[in-house]
């Protein structure tokens, strides 16, 4: 393999795949290396809901211009994508003076979103108890996709239209720099040379650059989410986030009542323990996710996480979502765990071993909604 590429992307998932969509873009030759036989990551275990409404001002951004790219991508191929919108679900006087508080903010940043009465939440989804909804706050502009299909049929399509080389079960054992010119060495002893190198390799921190990852602020999340069985002829549009939610992201902390509101909750609760707030999407095949908790080890001590499912946070989840909607079944077909990582005290994970050699990792849980904007950025920045 003598290919001289301009960009070699170490990483599959969809934060590597995005800046090699954007390096294609520019017309340059790019290569992706990925070590499974398809991403197993964080990209195929989340829920793939793609909510900038849940970021700050700087991730927004980043998400809008995402928004863009999934749905021009879907014209030109199907990537999953449904632009059926996001709401959050209020089930307390609190959580409906925040995202009263956030509509106002959003006015003020151009993001679209409307507020819905009990009464038309109600309506609007199936199956919402009007015990537990007070009120919503609906994002018409925001997108699904079923995460583990989309980032194939990605794949798929730039191999077929933009000419990117893909090499799968490729696992990158080392980098290095010299003269000028990047070199990717792979396990089998294959030398892949480009001008630039950026890696993306999520929560993988062993292989590369171990001593980097183990002295940083990157700590990993462990997720556990659920899937139930194919709910019949019942639908659920969209994305569907609810009070623990309004608690918990990012966006409502910028809300002037967030700090009091956040002060008043018991740091005991289990919730709080295991970072729990309930997420509901539909998949393709009309089961519904149920989601998620999060547990943290820092980057060095991952292993800690386990490969367990705690059957005490599932049951924890299906009984609040119980009270949340009423779905046809709870039967659940499927249950696993993700696996993100992320800064301590960034946004983002950072750093460059070498001029040309870039580490780009640590997204959290933004890469589904933040990708696509974010590393058009990070592209036009490297190749300006």
């Amino acid at each position: 393999m003598n290919t001289q590429y301009d960009l070699i992307v170490v990483g599959g998932g969809i934060l590597g795949t995005f800046h090699a969509y954007h390096a294609l873009q520019k017309n340059l030759k790019v290569v992706i290396l990925e070590r499974n036989s398809v991403p197993q990551g964080a990209t195929v275990r989340n829920f793939g809901q793609v909510v900038p409404s849940g970021m700050d001002i700087k991730w927004q951004k980043f998400g809008k211009e995402s928004i863009k790219i999934y749905k021009d991508l879907q014209s030109k191929t199907d990537l999953t994508v449904r632009p059926n919108g996001s709401v959050y679900i209020a089930s307390n006087e609190e959580e409906l003076q925040l995202i009263e508080e956030l509509s106002e903010i959003n006015k003020n940043n151009d993001y679209e979103s409307v507020l819905l009465s009990k009464n038309e939440c109600i309506q609007k989804f199936d199956g919402l108890r009007s015990d537990y909804c007070k009120g919503g706050l609906f994002f018409p502009q925001e997108i699904s996709v079923d995460s583990g299909e989309m980032i194939v049929k990605l794949h798929q399509y730039l191999k077929n239209q933009e000419s990117l080389d893909i090499f799968y079960n490729t696992t990158v054992v080392e980098t290095n720099e010299n003269n000028g010119y990047c070199v990717a060495v792979t396990s089998d002893g294959r030398h892949i040379t480009a001008s630039k190198i950026i890696i993306c390799g999520g929560h993988e921190f062993k292989t590369l650059y171990p001593e980097i990852f183990n002295a940083s602020d990157l700590e990993v999340s462990k997720l556990q989410m659920l899937q139930t069985k194919p709910q019949g002829i019942y639908s659920l549009p969209g994305n569907i986030l609810t009070g623990l939610s309004i608690r918990r992201y990012e966006s409502f902390s910028e809300c002037a009542s967030f700090k009091t509101i956040k002060e008043k909750e018991d740091k005991n609760s289990f919730e709080k323990k295991f970072g729990v707030h309930i997420l509901f999407k539909q998949a393709l095949d009309g089961s519904v996710i149920i989601g998620d908790s999060h547990e943290y080890a820092d980057a060095k001590n991952a292993d800690d996480l386990g490969y367990d499912l705690n059957m005490d946070i599932d049951n924890f989840m299906i009984r609040e979502a119980k009270k949340i909607i009423d779905l046809p079944t709870y039967e659940i077909q499927r249950r696993w765990f993700g696996v993100y990582s992320q800064c301590k005290t960034k946004d983002i994970f950072e750093y460059t071993p070498s001029p040309n050699i870039y580490i780009v990792t640590g997204i959290g849980g933004k890469g589904m909604t933040g990708s696509g904007g974010f590393s058009k950025f990070t592209i036009n920045t490297i190749f300006s």
